[in-house]
């Protein structure tokens, strides 16, 4: 995660620090084409002279400041979000600092652009908007190259974090077929911007299976497989080629799986979890952010997880993962076991309240699934469950618009003073109620947060009726898988166990803004995300440390140390001074050369 011969006074020795000159190799033309070295016209006196720039740029020097001031005005005349995002990939391929600092300094107002919702909207017009690759595609009938196109990419020390998508289910949107490479761009993109992941040793990967969206396969200008979806051993056996091939050619990546299908994702979670270390964002992460939320919401109420009733409406991929995570840390907590802790959680899904008469569960479904005696006689919709149940956590990730209404959410109230709820269903368009009708309906009593931003809402709910503003948290994931996998890196973990995912969630929880204020977020926001990246990397290391599969070494004890140690390996947005190098004994990072194909010979 950058140059890899730089020391820290303070804190020693550091494989992957970011202090100090940056060796290149490159010189002219090649040099302002390469998007990890390009500086503009940014390039000081000394570099324009060194590296041979001087005729190829204005004269005019320019600071990274003005760059950004250029880039945002030329952003706010695109005039939908769509182009936004266009814009913004061509500017991630001709000069990443700039790209990324306009992120930052832009991230609250950009971040629905970069990822959901207008990210679904690109996928969906892959096809349509395609102008140049960029990532690792694999097909399944060209299964027996995986290991040498995978081979391509890097030497075994190149690559830290690997996003694997086989885009059957996108942010809500269903299947996206080899557009799907673009949710492991985005993913790896916000791993970088909020958690300081390098951009050149990170490897965006679509496996592409064929897919079942009928629209796609009529379209001539899809550039996936035209077939339907393979299934079974072919599919499992494709999955496994490129695992076991990311692992031995990259043995220190971390691999994130991105949008597997709901009978996929969980099973080749548990397949591959006890073996490498690996993480699912859509069953584990979801999952942590909302139990970070529920934390929050609880500490509000004054309430502790003994006395949460929770009801989880949507029991796919997203929605199980998020009971399983409540229940882990009802029993973690209690002292109990998983399956007393799962009596405290109901599942509603197409059936209805899942009992252990329906016929389709699913192996992750069952354990939360209620006795059929219980229900006997009882009506099992959402308003019936809610009166019954008397919940005081409702999550949504059903995907089923207005799914809370104003009946269910009056019942709710009826039985808690502070009701938290939570419809996460992403995009937009799918959320199952939004904050304004929400609080309206509570007189401003709810805790909410959603699956995706909202502008913060007035109402007459202060002292004596005074109007005041609450801001609704965005349950977004990226407080906190940025973080793990950070974490997960630096400290070379052999596993990512549950302990760790308990710390991270500990960790977002620490910095929420309703700790100190009711009527701020449940969550901390994007804009001091970096902030929570380091503090949930810093409990993830601190959990691996003590779970014995840390195997980094030098990692500092006290909190202090630990946070300067993960800073300082953490990318930054900024322009660092280049140092000419010859290209004989130059670095492959400063030949330019990282995760670029054809830089170097086919490997085993």
């Amino acid at each position: 995660m950058g140059s890899q011969d730089k020391t820290s006074s303070k804190i020693g020795p550091l494989l992957l620090s970011i202090s100090g000159p940056l060796p290149c190799a490159l010189k002219g033309t090649v040099l302002l084409n390469h998007p990890y070295f390009n500086k503009g016209s940014a390039f000081t006196h000394e570099e324009r002279r060194d590296f041979e720039l001087a005729g190829l740029l204005p004269p005019s020097i320019q600071t990274l400041e003005q760059q950004v001031q250029r880039a945002y005005e030329q952003y706010c005349a695109h005039p939908t979000d769509l182009s936004k995002n266009t814009f913004l990939t061509s500017m991630k391929e001709q000069n990443e600092v700039l790209y990324f600092r306009l992120l930052h300094d832009h991230l609250p107002e950009m971040f629905s652009v970069v990822y959901t919702p207008t990210e679904g909207e690109a996928i969906q017009n892959y096809s349509r908007i395609f102008r140049r690759p960029d990532g690792v595609f694999l097909n399944i009938n060209d299964a027996d190259h995986v290991h040498h196109d995978l081979s391509l990419w890097g030497t075994a020390d190149d690559i830290d974090y690997i996003v694997v998508t086989d885009g059957e289910e996108i942010l809500g949107i269903g299947d996206q077929g080899c557009g799907g490479i673009l949710i492991s761009i985005a993913k790896l993109a916000l791993a970088t911007i909020c958690a300081g992941v390098h951009p050149n040793r990170v490897l965006p990967v679509v496996l592409d299976c064929g897919t079942n969206n009928q629209d796609l396969l009529d379209d001539p200008l899809y550039l996936g497989l035209r077939q339907k979806r393979v299934i079974g051993k072919r599919y499992d056996d494709f999955i496994d080629a490129f695992v076991q091939s990311a692992r031995k050619l990259y043995p220190k990546a971390y691999i994130h799986f991105e949008d597997f299908g709901f009978d996929n994702a969980r099973r080749l979670l548990e397949k591959y979890r006890p073996e490498i270390p690996c993480f699912n964002d859509d069953v584990q992460g979801t999952g942590c952010v909302t139990l970070a939320a529920i934390f929050s919401g609880l500490h509000v109420t004054k309430q502790k997880l003994e006395d949460l009733r929770m009801v989880v409406f949507g029991a796919g991929t997203a929605g199980v993962g998020i009971a399983d995570q409540v229940r882990d840390a009802i029993a973690t907590e209690r002292g109990i076991s998983k399956e007393e802790a799962a009596k405290q959680i109901w599942l509603i899904d197409k059936p209805g309240l899942l009992t252990s008469a329906v016929k389709s569960l699913s192996t992750a479904q069952k354990p939360f699934a209620r006795p059929e005696d219980e229900w006997k006689g009882k009506q099992r919709d959402l308003l019936a469950v809610a009166r019954e149940v008397k919940p005081n956590v409702l999550v949504g990730t059903s995907t089923v618009p207005k799914a809370f209404t104003e009946d269910i959410v009056r019942e709710m109230a009826s039985h808690v003073e502070r009701p938290i709820i939570l419809p996460l269903s992403n995009p937009t368009h799918l959320h199952e109620a939004v904050p304004v009708d929400l609080l309206n309906w509570t007189n401003g009593k709810a805790l909410v947060a959603t699956g995706s931003p909202f502008k913060p809402v007035k109402g007459p709910w202060g002292q004596d009726g005074q109007e005041i503003e609450i801001k609704v948290a965005e349950c977004n994931n990226s407080v906190v898988f940025p973080g793990i996998g950070l974490g997960s890196v630096l400290c070379r973990a052999r596993l990512v166990t549950d302990k760790m995912l308990v710390a991270a969630v500990g960790g977002v929880a620490e910095l929420s803004p309703a700790l100190k204020d009711d009527t701020a977020p449940l969550l901390p926001g994007v804009e001091v995300v970096r902030d929570v990246s380091t503090r949930v990397a810093r409990k993830v290391i601190q959990a691996a440390v003590e779970e014995g599969v840390a195997t980094e070494q030098g990692i500092p004890e006290d909190n202090n140390n630990l946070d300067e140690w993960i800073k300082e390996q953490m990318w930054k947005p900024v322009y660092r001074q280049l140092k000419f190098v010859e290209k004989e004994g130059a670095t492959r990072e400063a030949k330019g050369e990282m995760r670029v194909v054809g830089s170097l010979s086919t490997r085993d």
